[in-house]
């Protein structure tokens, strides 16, 4: 059983390396490749979304590390080479936005969404609740006098009832 784990462990070591990347494709300077490398970890992967060209394994991933490796090798800045392909393929690119108005409102609309409606919730819970003003005198005797007419009503109803259903 030993001979088995160990001959697992041995395979899985394999597909690591074999996973990695091609050697053919970085560049002979490892000042230049550090720095390509430190911009693929800055760089989404519109794939995978989350990932970064870095970790990602996506085709379009590929593409985008081939293309950061030749613009570093044709001595392009990192700021150059984050505007190219911002303009290609737009800010969702980058892992860590740049700070402008569009994201700070799309970043503070919420919160002051919530603000607004605690803000109204309070101003409504200061004011106090109106009441309807009291009944005048001459209303209230109207309003006895209705219900006294209602009650008797009802009990000549209730009357009738009982007289049909005792007459059957």
């Amino acid at each position: 059983m030993s001979r088995f784990k160990a001959l697992a462990v041995a395979a899985a070591a394999l597909l690591c390396i074999a996973a990695g990347s091609d050697p053919g494709d970085r560049l002979h300077d490892p000042s230049q490749e550090a720095r390509a490398r430190h911009l693929f970890q800055a760089l989404r992967c519109v794939v995978c979304q989350n990932e970064s060209i870095d970790d990602s394994e996506a085709d379009l991933a590929q593409d985008l590390r081939r293309i950061v490796r030749q613009q570093v090798a044709q001595g392009r800045s990192d700021t150059q080479i984050k505007s190219f392909l911002v303009d290609r393929y737009g800010e969702f690119i980058l892992l860590e936005p740049r700070i402008s108005i569009g994201n700070a409102m799309l970043w503070l609309t919420p919160a002051l969404i919530v603000l607004a409606g605690g803000a109204l919730f309070g101003l409504r819970a200061r004011k106090p609740v109106r009441l309807e003003a009291a009944l005048t005198s001459e209303e209230e005797t109207r309003l006895r006098a209705l219900a006294t007419d209602q009650e008797a009503d009802t009990l000549q109803s209730k009357v009738g009832r009982t007289n049909k259903a005792g007459m059957t």
